[in-house]
């Protein structure tokens, strides 16, 4: 049995959700012992990280490592391309995800409640995701999705911080730019029936954190 610890609204622990309702899986999701940050759920899962995967006698922490663990164990449907380029390509889009788009939205969250607001902060972490959301528009496609009409690992991330930033965007009145690659994109993969399935919970989880950090009725 696949246990999944987990919290309702990490971006990070709905990317893997996402993974795994890709594949068809079945798992058991459960609470990080003692609560994110404790003792005693560092005791069980030493990184502290969540998500975290237990399989097998495995244990594993880090979305993308247990997403590239779950394509090599389950290999069907397959969501990594054939072609060693075009594997690389997605591999690498999902590592934009990571380290470039979702940093920059992150930068965000301390500022939702507007009496912690900086708006010098404000206005750098807002030109910050305008670059990075040019910057994801411009990466290589092959299709509406990142490669074509299947969910790739790549398509596990950004439909989920996307949803995190129109979030915030309505919130806090960004008035964000959306390129046009990028609306189209979000578009299509919302779309798909998994990714469908999974924003259907998590956009009330996101949704609430968001207007009870901005102390906004909901």
């Amino acid at each position: 049995m696949l246990t999944l610890h987990a919290v309702p609204a990490s971006l990070y622990c709905a990317k893997t959700r996402l993974c795994l309702r890709a594949k068809s899986l079945v798992w058991r999701e459960v609470l990080p012992a003692g609560g994110y940050g404790s003792a005693e759920y560092a005791a069980q899962v030493p990184a502290g990280n969540l998500p975290a995967l237990e399989h097998e006698g495995l244990l594993l922490s880090d979305s993308e490592a247990i997403n590239e663990y779950l394509e090599e164990r389950f290999p069907r449907p397959a969501m990594l391309p054939a072609g060693v380029h075009d594997r690389a390509r997605v591999r690498s889009c999902s590592r934009f995800h990571d380290t470039r788009l979702e940093p920059a939205v992150r930068t965000l969250f301390d500022q939702v409640d507007p009496s912690e607001r900086d708006p010098k902060r404000l206005a750098l972490s807002r030109d910050g995701v305008a670059i990075r959301l040019d910057q994801f528009g411009q990466l290589p496609r092959h299709g509406p999705l990142m490669d074509g009409q299947g969910l790739t690992l790549a398509d596990c991330g950004f439909p989920i911080t996307l949803t995190v930033l129109r979030t915030l965007d309505d919130v806090m009145a960004l008035n964000l730019n959306w390129p046009g690659a990028v609306s189209n994109y979000f578009a299509a993969v919302q779309n798909n029936p998994f990714v469908a399935a999974e924003l259907e919970t998590y956009r009330h989880a996101i949704h609430a954190w968001a207007h009870n950090a901005a102390r906004l009725e909901r």
